[in-house]
C-alpha cells in the first residue's frame, strides 16, 4: 500500500491483515481526507457481512463471549472481523484497548482480525471511526462482531451500526430486573444469560427475561428475542446462541428487511 495513500477495496483484501491495520490506523489519524471517504463509500456500498453488536454491561464477559463466537464462526469457515470498542478517559481522552488482548486468537489466522478503539466522548460507546470501521470490515469478513463499552443502557450507538444486537446478562447481578425496568428490551434481538455453568440463578434470569419479552411483545409476523443460557467458559450453550444469531440473520434477508435496516441507519 502506497504510504501517502489508500487502497482500494481489492488491493485491501489482498493485502491482509496488514493492509487493513494500516488502513484503520490513517482513519484514526485522520488523513487521508478525500481518499478515506472514497474507500469507505465503496465498502458501504459492498456490505458483504453480517454485523452483530455485543452489548452488556461491565463484567458480563463480553470479550470472553466475542472469544468464543469468534471461534466458533471461524469452525464454521467464516471469516471474522471484530471492533472492540475500549472506554476512554474522560480528562486525557486515551484508553487502555485491552479488549483486544481478552480474546484470544491466532496470529497467523488470515482469517480474523481484531481491532480495540477508544469510545472517546460518545457515551453510546462507538466513536465515529468505530463507525467507519465496521462498515470498512463488513465488506471484507462474513461476520463482523462490535464490542461495546459496557455502561448498561446508554448502549444504543450499536443500533446504528448493528443488523443483529446480542444483549449480555449476568446472573445473580441484577441486571435483569435493571433493563426491564429500563425498558432496554426493545434494543437486543438475542439475548444472552451469561455464565450458564452457575445453574438456579442463570435459570431464574432466563425466566425474568423471558417474562419480560412477553410483556414487550412484537407485532404478528415480527421476531421475538429469544433468550438463551450459555457459558463461554465451558461452551455449554454456544452452539444454540450461533444458530440464534444465524437465524435473527436469516429473518433479516425476507423480504429486504436487512437493507432497510442498513438504509435507515445511513439516514441517521
Amino acid at each position: 500500500m502506497n504510504a501517502r495513500s489508500f487502497p482500494d477495496l481489492a488491493s485491501l483484501r489482498a493485502s491482509g491483515k496488514v493492509g487493513l491495520a494500516r488502513a484503520l490506523a490513517r482513519l484514526e489519524r485522520g488523513a487521508g481526507g478525500l481518499e478515506a471517504a472514497e474507500l469507505l463509500d465503496a465498502a458501504e456500498a459492498e456490505p458483504h457481512g453480517d454485523v452483530l453488536g455485543l452489548t452488556g454491561p461491565p463484567g458480563v464477559g463480553k470479550s470472553t463471549l466475542t472469544g468464543a463466537l469468534v471461534r466458533a464462526f471461524r469452525a464454521e469457515g467464516r471469516t471474522v472481523g471484530v471492533v472492540a470498542v475500549d472506554p476512554s478517559s474522560m480528562r486525557s481522552g486515551g484508553a487502555l484497548l485491552g479488549d483486544r488482548a481478552r480474546i484470544p486468537t491466532d496470529p497467523d489466522d488470515r482469517g480474523v482480525f481484531v481491532r480495540s478503539l477508544a469510545a472517546r466522548d460518545r457515551l453510546g460507546g462507538l466513536s465515529e471511526l468505530a463507525f467507519g470501521a465496521v462498515i470498512l470490515m463488513r465488506a471484507l469478513f462474513d461476520r463482523v462482531i462490535v464490542e461495546t463499552v459496557g455502561v448498561g443502557q446508554s448502549e444504543a450507538d450499536v443500533a446504528l451500526v448493528a443488523d443483529t444486537i446480542l444483549l449480555a446478562v449476568q446472573p445473580a447481578s441484577g441486571d435483569a430486573l435493571q433493563f426491564i425496568k429500563a425498558g432496554v428490551m426493545e434494543l437486543p434481538d438475542v439475548i444472552a444469560v451469561t455464565k450458564a455453568d452457575l445453574g438456579l440463578p442463570a435459570i431464574r434470569a432466563r425466566e425474568d427475561l423471558e417474562g419480560a419479552m412477553t410483556l414487550a411483545s412484537p407485532g404478528a409476523g415480527r421476531w421475538r428475542a429469544p433468550v438463551t443460557l450459555v457459558s463461554s467458559e465451558t461452551g455449554e450453550g454456544l452452539d444454540t446462541l450461533a444458530a440464534l444469531i444465524d437465524g435473527h440473520a436469516a429473518f433479516l434477508r425476507e423480504d429486504g428487511l436487512r437493507e432497510r435496516r442498513r438504509a435507515e441507519q445511513s439516514d441517521r
